[in-house]
């Protein structure tokens, strides 16, 4: 849990820093650094995605998840989740935008092959290696994103907190189920939503991230079918 928790703190720290570069910043220079996070985002995100070999189970779990997540409404949960989190510790920014940075930093954070191999690491191995350059990385991509998008990125660090440390907790059990495959499979899925992101901040279309994040899920579950149906 150590690494995790060093984690959560690289990128509140990264944040805070993000949010001192905004300060006094005018609209013109903050429509630069959206852009620049959005082709960040967008450049994370495809290299993610090739990590998928398997493209009808990519399409298929892209596809389901979105239609579950559309008809549970997961993106206007997570609006009203963004909405107490804002009410309680940030009265001052605004709702979309703190629910906004929250979804995309913990998208970005947590769907990752370094999320899940270097929290099966720690947990069976104790090796810390993975996460701590993962935790530089995301306290580097915490300052753009913060200063894009506001203080929600750094309750980003929640959803990492739980994902990893449950993943550190469980992965004795669980890592005999997870194979390369399935990491690659996730990694793409992952990056798929990354893409999503970055549209949302090139603002060349308002997509729902959120309601595509049974996706993942989908995935896992066509992984663990394909030995029985070889077209996946």
């Amino acid at each position: 849990m150590l690494a995790t928790l060093i984690n959560a703190a690289s990128i509140v720290v990264g944040s805070f820093i993000g949010l001192l570069l905004k300060k006094g910043l005018s609209k013109r220079y903050e429509l630069a650094i959206f852009t620049a996070a959005g082709i960040v985002s967008t450049v994370i995100g495809i290299q993610m995605a090739l990590k998928a070999t398997h493209i009808l189970a990519f399409a298929i779990a892209l596809i389901a998840g979105g239609l579950v997540g559309t008809l549970l409404d997961i993106e206007g949960a997570l609006l009203r989740f963004g909405e107490f989190l804002k009410s309680r510790f940030a009265r001052g920014e605004e709702d979309t935008t703190f629910a906004f940075g929250f979804l995309s930093a913990s998208v970005l954070y947590c769907s990752g092959a370094m999320a899940i191999v270097g929290s099966f690491r720690a947990g069976t191995e104790g090796d810390y290696s993975i996460l701590l350059t993962k935790s530089v990385l995301d306290g580097f991509v915490s300052i753009l994103f913060a200063s894009a998008m506001g203080i929600g990125v750094a309750f980003a660090s929640l959803s990492v907190l739980v994902y990893q440390g449950l993943l550190t907790l469980v992965s004795v059990w669980v890592k005999p189920w997870v194979s390369n495959l399935m990491i690659g499979e996730l990694t793409g899925l992952g990056g798929a939503l990354i893409i999503m992101i970055g549209i949302n901040l090139l603002d060349l279309k308002k997509l729902k991230t959120g309601d595509f994040l049974p996706s993942l899920a989908f995935s896992v579950i066509l992984v663990l079918l394909m030995p029985f149906v070889p077209f996946l």
